[in-house]
């Protein structure tokens, strides 16, 4: 009976053991660390992005044709529930990386970063004698990112500002589930006519070395399944098959019986 207690006692560790090793985030890590991050990150404009991009000076009245207008937008389907909102209209970037930019014209918006484009349009405001001192602000409003898979809560998610990290997106999805892979978080990424896939291992500190590591617009994660989950879905699915042969089997019978 002792030599069964402990053999049960040793599998119930190993087994343990093997269970944290699936689930712990940054299994390699010892102590406190410091990583120099020597790549830096920016994100650049690309096409199809939509920018706001706002103009202000001291004199208003010389912004003012320099910004798009407000649109207003009612919320609600009764009259009584109706609530009036406001959005900023954005600048599009079409496929050959142009906005179509007041006055100033066409203006080469792809490839550069919010702070390039924003110095760009200010170096001409100032050069052609529109504004002496204009004060640009730049967002993106259709920055976002999907995840998928078996995390809490999949979706797609707004982005504010023009960073966000893996751990982040993930943070916005609820997390992953006990049945989520964290050795195979895949991410797809289109970027300039080209699709790139890649898997990033959330359990080691290497994955901060990846390009992957901090998203660019429309990224779609996916988490994989354990092999517990998808050997759920087997025994469902069989239990299921048992279930619809047990009622060919009645409904067989009860016709022999009836037509006898």
């Amino acid at each position: 009976m002792k030599k069964l207690f402990l053999c049960l006692l040793a599998i119930t560790t190993i087994w343990g053991c093997k269970s944290q090793e699936e689930v712990l985030y940054l299994q390699d890590t010892t102590g406190n660390i410091m990583q120099q991050n020597t790549k830096g990150y920016n994100t650049n404009i690309l096409p199809d992005d939509l920018l706001s991009i706002m103009v202000n000076s001291k004199d208003r009245e010389l912004a003012i044709p320099f910004n798009l207008p407000m649109i207003s937008y009612q919320m609600g389907s009764n009259t009584d529930g109706i609530s009036a909102s406001q959005k900023v209209l954005g600048f599009l970037v079409d496929s050959d990386g142009y906005i179509d930019y007041p006055i100033l014209g066409k203006i080469k918006a792809a490839g550069l970063t919010r702070t390039q484009l924003k110095d760009k349009i200010k170096s001409q405001l100032i050069n052609k004698g529109y504004i002496k001192d204009p004060i640009i602000t730049i967002q993106f409003l259709n920055f976002k990112v999907s995840v998928l898979g078996e995390v809490n809560h999949p979706g797609t998610f707004s982005v504010n500002g023009d960073r966000m990290t893996i751990f982040q997106a993930l943070g916005k999805a609820g997390d992953l589930t006990i049945y989520g892979r964290r050795d195979k978080v895949t991410i797809i990424r289109e970027l300039q006519n080209k699709r790139y896939v890649a898997t990033l291992d959330l359990r080691s500190i290497k994955m901060f070395d990846s390009p992957f590591y901090y998203l660019r617009q429309n990224d779609i994660v996916y988490v994989a399944p354990n092999k517990t989950k998808a050997a759920q879905s087997t025994i469902n699915q069989n239990k299921n098959i048992g279930v619809l042969a047990s009622i060919t089997s009645v409904l067989t019978s009860v016709a022999i019986l009836i037509f006898k």
